[in-house]
């Protein structure tokens, strides 16, 4: 029988053709299984570089955004600075909390956003809002520095549950 070429080699063999199956296996060159994908030698890689950059002197490099998380910071940033979302629309109270509330949680210090941020004054009394703080900490759960913002006090926030007594504790002893 003729060798097999082009797409004869892959049709399948039929159960006459046996004899061709084992022949084109002895053929085949045996080759070493690759373990640079295993996922030991995965894990081993990311450890060393771990190990590395903590023993390296670069564990700072760890705490460094990349660049579309950076350029978010930044917009986040001017976006409090000018008080408009986009460079159109007016900020919220709301917008104004959840952008602290995630310039926070990228690492930015409290006293670079008061720096850029507008506090806002609250000219309400404190118990037209505790309910309305109260309902608001439970759905989203901002951190209790991102209130001081848009005009919150500790009073308020301590009458809407989101400020303990134990926090307040420990800010009297610092």
């Amino acid at each position: 029988m003729p060798p097999l070429k082009g797409r004869a080699k892959t049709a399948k063999l039929g159960k006459s053709d046996d004899h061709l199956r084992d022949a084109r296996e002895l053929v085949r060159p045996l080759r070493a299984p690759n373990r640079r994908g295993s996922p030991e030698a995965i894990e081993k890689r990311r450890v060393a570089r771990v190990f590395n950059d903590i023993l390296g002197g670069r564990g700072a490099a760890l705490q460094k955004l990349d660049g579309r998380t950076e350029k978010r910071r930044q917009r986040l940033l001017k976006e409090l600075e000018a008080g408009k979302a986009r460079g159109s629309r007016e900020l919220k109270p709301l917008d104004v909390l959840q952008r602290v509330q995630e310039l926070m949680d990228l690492g930015e210090p409290l006293s670079s956003i008061r720096k850029v941020a507008k506090i806002r004054k609250n000219a309400l009394p404190p118990e037209a809002i505790v309910g309305v703080v109260e309902r608001l900490h439970r759905a989203y759960g901002f951190r209790p520095e991102v209130y001081r913002f848009v005009g919150i006090g500790e009073d308020v926030l301590r009458d809407a549950g989101v400020l303990s007594e134990s926090a307040k504790r420990a800010r009297s002893k610092k």
